[in-house]
């Protein structure tokens, strides 16, 4: 079979089988109020944004926005399943209807957006890409990594970065490929590798959890672009609406001054139209999205604003230590930014 007719057939099958999933049960939207609970793809342990705390409770700045999803959706932010995908088969597990959104640290590239037939609905991290070494190598950049062996993760985008970085620099590697963060962490702290490259909050993340994390040095150098975010299947734009905009609530409400902690009392006493028209005050616009107008109101008294989430997992105040930086809302030197609520 040639690989054109390969392609031709695989691209028939997903059609089919999105077709299959939209025509047995309508929207998404539809499929998730029938079962009872939201699909959410998730990482397979990534400190601070995916990963089973001690009492096997997700939580995470990715986690967060499957809670927001189901706090929307069914008043309920508890009402979620997660779904742990490796970098390999993320894509194939949402395109199949096994989840009915991806969140766990993922690239919005074009080819993803358009040639997957995914849509990223908004930016919850952005990111780049970093390179981490352990202290004793005695290395303060990338550029003396030549000839360096390097733990990736395969299915990424790091793959090709990596490659177009050493390239452009006139450098080559070892590739030491690698499935999950877990595996990236043993083979780097085992030493069959001599770098780890991932996202940069990755590294963070991992390095947090080493037994001497001031042993391992995150290089300098951000060699790529990573804006990380939540994706649903194309094609159903109500769905892909209701996700979208329960991230930007979060970020929204952040913005307007609205906690999990005086949400009730914004409510009652805010004149702000915007913070009126997000917490249902002025009614209807929850109607447009096939919520109730409380939906927004529960998402922030359930989950928090953008920065409750933030500080919460990864902040400064917490191990893996990461500053807003272009995480920071626009009006504080960040790129952080929701179209308006009206």
């Amino acid at each position: 079979m040639t690989k054109i007719k390969s392609l031709f057939i695989s691209l028939l099958l997903t059609l089919g089988v999105s077709a299959a999933i939209a025509g047995s049960h309508g929207s998404t939207h539809d499929l998730v109020k029938e079962r009872g609970k939201l699909m959410c793809g998730s990482n397979t342990g990534l400190a601070g944004f995916g990963a089973p705390n001690d009492a096997g409770v997700w939580e995470g700045i990715d986690v967060d926005v499957c809670r927001a999803v189901a706090a929307a959706v069914f008043g309920d932010a508890s009402k979620v399943e997660y779904v742990p995908t490796t970098s390999k088969v993320r894509f194939t597990v949402l395109q199949s209807g096994e989840i009915d959104m991806l969140s766990r640290n993922t690239t919005w590239t074009l080819s993803r957006d358009v040639d997957l037939g995914l849509e990223f609905v908004g930016v919850n991290y952005y990111d780049g890409q970093g390179f981490m070494v352990s202290k004793d190598l005695g290395v303060s950049s990338a550029m003396e990594l030549d000839g360096a062996s390097v733990c990736i993760q395969v299915g990424t985008t790091t793959e090709m970065n990596l490659a177009d970085f050493f390239k452009a620099n006139g450098m080559s590697y070892e590739s030491v490929p690698v499935e999950t963060n877990s595996e990236a962490d043993a083979a780097y702290l085992a030493g069959r590798c001599d770098i780890y490259t991932t996202d940069a909050s990755g590294l963070y993340a991992s390095r947090a959890g080493y037994p001497d994390p001031s042993a391992h040095v995150v290089l300098p150098e951000i060699v790529s672009k990573e804006p990380l975010g939540p994706s649903v299947r194309g094609n159903d734009s109500e769905w892909a609406d209701v996700v979208r905009w329960s991230l930007n609530a979060m970020i929204i409400a952040e913005e307007k001054g609205i906690t999990s902690g005086n949400v009730d009392d914004m409510i009652a006493n805010s004149p702000d139209p915007e913070t009126q028209r997000l917490l249902g005050v002025k009614a209807g616009y929850g109607a447009w999205l096939g919520l109730d107008d409380a939906w927004a109101a529960n998402i922030i008294r359930q989950v928090g604003n953008y920065s409750e989430s933030f500080e919460k997992h990864i902040g400064v105040n917490t191990p893996i230590n990461i500053a807003r930086g272009l995480n920071a809302l626009y009006k504080d030197g960040g790129i952080l930014y929701a179209p308006p609520f009206r």
